[in-house]
């Protein structure tokens, strides 16, 4: 084999696999897990978690998706932020969120609520922190849409306590704005409920930080998105990046916080940690190789 076959082989295997990362980003996959947090004699609560949904005003058919998750019929909704990457998206994003909006609810923001994406070598990723120095200059509506979702009676989680009634259940409730912009103030003071049926933790980036605070506080179930899983992943191996301080093994899915191996079973006193890998991309990068766009139905049962 000559030295110009060889490089047209890399090539061509390059291309493919990158038209199989750009398939593979709108393959949607909705994952189920059980969740032994509830107190004992309790039925099942369903929670849909949504997440980094990077949503642009062309994604009829992500939009379609998410609206047809409303046939799970979920107890409560959670979105864990990173719903918008472009200034005009809302009311498209309001449309796919719209089968929810009369159920219970809450929500944090993640960075690309408050700025537009904007193109950044894909290497950064790899970096511990890959943050930028200087916010982006497009601002994105966070406001708009904060304020539609609070209309509809979900609850505001940024850097506040509150209480949701779902299913007859009674939650307690507490979140943080995004600690991947720095924007996290653990809120102070008691709990919202005195004797909750479960202490729920929401933020979009799990930094350790925000991890620990919530273990702290008392929370039973944490749940996060932002990682998108690794986005581009090695099969078989898994992630190499969070995009945050959180391990890798801990990239997407069920797990124990703390714990000395992410795959070990929760230990007494500890918190349930789910992350979501999430359903979209930034528009600059919309691949995604061994980790599907997903949805997560958990579902809630007695310890």
């Amino acid at each position: 084999m000559t030295v110009r076959t060889a490089l047209a082989a890399v090539a061509l295997a390059g291309a493919a696999g990158l038209g199989y990362a750009a398939l593979e980003a709108r393959q949607y996959t909705l994952r189920r897990v059980c969740v032994p947090v509830l107190p004992p004699g309790q039925r099942p609560l369903r929670v849909l978690h949504l997440s980094d949904l990077h949503l642009t005003p062309s994604q009829r058919d992500k939009v379609a998706w998410v609206r047809s998750l409303a046939a799970l019929e979920p107890d409560l909704v959670v979105d864990t932020g990173d719903n918008m990457a472009h200034p005009d998206v809302l009311p498209v994003l309001l449309e796919a969120l719209d089968p929810f909006l009369g159920l219970p609810g809450a929500f944090v923001m993640g960075s690309n609520d408050y700025f537009a994406p904007v193109p950044k070598n894909p290497a950064k990723y790899l970096l511990d922190d890959s943050r930028s120095p200087v916010p982006p200059p497009r601002r994105l509506p966070a406001d708009r849409l904060g304020a539609a979702l609070r209309e509809a009676g979900w609850k505001d989680l940024t850097n506040r306590r509150d209480v949701v009634v779902a299913d007859g259940r009674e939650l307690d409730l507490v979140g943080v704005d995004d600690p991947h912009l720095d924007r996290d103030r653990f809120p102070a003071g008691p709990s919202a409920h005195p004797d909750p049926d479960l202490r729920l933790g929401v933020t979009h980036a799990p930094y350790r930080r925000t991890l620990d605070a919530m273990h702290a506080d008392g929370a039973e179930l944490v749940l996060a998105g932002h990682t998108h899983g690794g986005q581009l992943c090695v099969p078989f191996w898994g992630a190499l990046t969070t995009n945050c301080d959180l391990d890798t093994r801990r990239a997407k899915g069920l797990h124990g916080w703390p714990g000395a191996r992410p795959d070990e079973p929760r230990g007494e006193g500890s918190t349930w940690l789910h992350v979501s890998a999430g359903l979209g991309t930034s528009p600059y990068a919309p691949v995604r190789f061994a980790c599907r766009p997903e949805a997560t139905l958990l579902t809630l049962v007695e310890r």
